[in-house]
């Protein structure tokens, strides 16, 4: 799928979301297109489930 077509849909899902839950499923809606769209950046990067052990060890240290 295109760019344009992705945000086109992620638009009319806040749009929907915003008119039929309020403000507060707005922000959620986008909040976790936000973070979908984070892992699915870091999935096509290549990353691995290795990457974010590591991450999480280093700050507990």
């Amino acid at each position: 799928m295109s760019t344009p077509f992705m945000g086109m849909v992620a638009g009319m899902a806040l749009a929907f979301a915003g008119y039929f839950g309020g403000f507060g499923a707005f922000l959620l809606v986008a909040a976790l297109g936000g973070l979908g769209w984070v892992v699915g950046r870091w999935a096509d990067g290549g990353g691995s489930v290795q990457d974010v052990r590591d991450a999480f060890e280093r700050s507990r240290r």
